[in-house]
């Protein structure tokens, strides 16, 4: 997972899949017609579910919540907007030093994320979300017609070396966690290792070890979407329940670290698992990707001279404080909107990822390793999203896309949550009978 920057807000473009138009845009055909009023009907009858969404503390107060249709990716009028009926919220923390200060500072941050979520569905829209712990409470809050609202946690590093937090974060509502981000934690090598070849562990770490073992006792899904090769393979050897890898592509179609290879979804098929596959544009297609983004900021560095307004790159950006960052945005909005108003000159020379491209992953793992064990995120608020799917309110698109290729039904049913629900509640039951173990 990548931390959202600015230039995502300018590569949303106007819908390429409009129910008049066809896959095209050419004239609507009666089969377009016909393929698009039953994506809507399936799309009404499913749960859809989206397992990785970041979430910002500072959009979970009084005055400012998700409640209200803010420019995130994900919040309540866009969910409804899309139908999208369950959002995974991210209790994330960055990596640090391997140190009690950097421990604690991450421990810090996940509680702050915690009790944003739970303000949200128990203070500001309880009747509008609601929390859900087991796959029952997922279909009864659906069928009710309200939201419903998950916790996975991104980076065991805010663990710190007690692992009696496991007990707790799942106790605060933590359904899945993953044992390391973007950087080796206590507990497990990061893919980053790639870079430079330099390892802690040479997968996991003995502590992680013992986080494995305590992950399957309490009954939170273990996601294998950040850690290195090496503990990935650990892992699927060590755990006694399937894991979920809660944002990942496949690395044939891809070659990013951050994907999964043919070795990896074989053994995470094996193990009973689920890949949930990610829409994120680099991790999609880099090559299709970086000439957009080129091109894309080729002319946001024309306009921006051309107003007399001095950009600054992504790191420059995330370095200043909540204020100053606020002050920034507002400063280049009007560079983003002349940019908007002439994206097409961008998409003329260099096409965005978009749906099509994401759906061909879900098909390459649907083939590779059964239906039963693929799955669907975005990464929204971290980095996520592609064309036609750049926020909450544009799902539908996805289940139009499958419909446009034949999937069923029953099919999309469990590529949306049926195969992760099944997951979650394998590796309970796996739960209660090591608990019953003493």
């Amino acid at each position: 997972m990548l931390k959202r920057d600015r230039t995502r807000l300018l590569t949303w473009l106007p819908l390429l899949l409009l129910a008049a138009c066809g896959p095209s845009g050419d004239a609507p055909t009666d089969q377009t017609v016909d393929e698009v009023a039953l994506a809507r009907e399936i799309h009404e009858r499913v749960i859809t579910m989206d397992t990785h969404d970041d979430i910002d503390p500072a959009d979970f107060t009084a005055e400012r919540n998700y409640t209200m249709d803010l420019p995130s990716q994900v919040n309540l009028p866009k969910m409804e907007a899309g139908g999208l009926d369950v959002a995974w919220f991210v209790v994330y923390a960055g990596q640090e030093e391997l140190n009690q200060e950097g421990f604690d500072q991450a421990y810090a941050e996940a509680l702050e994320k915690f009790d944003a979520i739970h303000r949200l569905t128990e203070e500001f829209a309880p009747d509008r979300i609601e929390l859900a712990l087991t796959s029952d409470d997922v279909r009864r809050i659906a069928a009710s017609g309200k939201k419903v609202a998950m916790i996975g946690v991104e980076n065991g590093y805010s663990l710190g070396t007690d692992l009696s937090r496991i007990q707790e974060f799942h106790d605060r509502g933590a359904r899945y966690l993953s044992l390391s981000h973007n950087g080796h934690s206590q507990l497990s090598d990061s893919n980053t290792g790639e870079r430079d070849d330099v390892w802690l562990h040479g997968g996991l770490s003995e502590l992680g070890r013992e986080a494995v073992a305590e992950l399957n006792r309490v009954g939170i899904m273990i996601d294998i979407s950040h850690p290195s090769k090496a503990a990935i393979m650990e892992m699927l050897e060590l755990s006694r329940a399937p894991v979920i890898a809660s944002h990942s592509s496949a690395r044939a179609l891809n070659d990013v670290s951050r994907n999964l290879d043919d070795e990896q979804l074989m053994g995470v098929k094996e193990n009973g698992g689920v890949v949930q596959t990610v829409a994120f544009r680099s991790y999609v297609n880099s090559e299709k990707n970086t000439a957009y983004r080129e091109a894309l900021q080729a002319l946001e560095a024309e306009i921006a001279a051309e107003m007399g307004i001095e950009l600054v790159d992504r790191r420059t950006r995330y370095s200043m404080s909540r204020e100053e960052r606020a002050a920034y945005d507002e400063m280049v909005r009007p560079v983003e909107e002349a940019v908007a108003a002439r994206v097409d000159e961008v998409v003329a020379v260099a096409p965005p990822v978009d749906v099509a491209d994401f759906v061909d992953h879900i098909d390459y793992l649907v083939e590779k390793i059964g239906i039963e064990h693929v799955g669907i995120s975005s990464d929204f608020d971290g980095g996520g999203g592609v064309e036609g799917w750049d926020d909450a309110s544009e799902t539908f698109n996805v289940t139009l896309e499958l419909v446009r290729r034949g999937y069923t039904e029953e099919e999309i049913s469990m590529l949306w949550s049926g195969n992760l629900l099944r997951v979650l509640d394998e590796v309970q039951a796996v739960a209660r009978e090591l608990q019953a173990a003493g």
